[in-house]
């Protein structure tokens, strides 16, 4: 398996996985101005509009790195209970179909 890289540190961090630039749930929600549950239920709900070419869940072995590399916190220690979503450029889009946010909806 190849190593997680970060792609770009200022702004929303997208990521190389499985050789695909993702964004992590985490980083998607910040943009909508939703939490990450709210998002992770919207897309739960809708899982037909995200195939496997427009959403990765992060393995256990691929999670180990994203926190050895200190891209999300430690399960258990204030962070996330389960492993992130990572969305591709065309599932990030999906996204904003799903979402009920202000930020999702608006034509900027």
């Amino acid at each position: 398996m190849k190593d997680i890289c970060v792609q770009k540190k200022d702004g929303p961090r997208i990521l190389v996985i499985r050789g695909q630039k993702v964004i992590l749930d985490q980083d998607l929600a910040r943009i909508y101005e939703v939490t990450t549950s709210a998002l992770n239920q919207a897309v739960r709900r809708n899982s037909k509009r995200f195939p496997d070419r427009f959403l990765l869940i992060v393995t256990r072995q691929e999670l180990r790195l994203l926190i050895s590399q200190n891209v999300i916190s430690k399960i258990g220690r204030g962070g996330a209970t389960k492993p992130p979503m990572a969305f591709t450029e065309h599932g990030a889009l999906m996204v904003a179909s799903v979402l009920n946010s202000a930020r999702a909806i608006s034509d900027e």
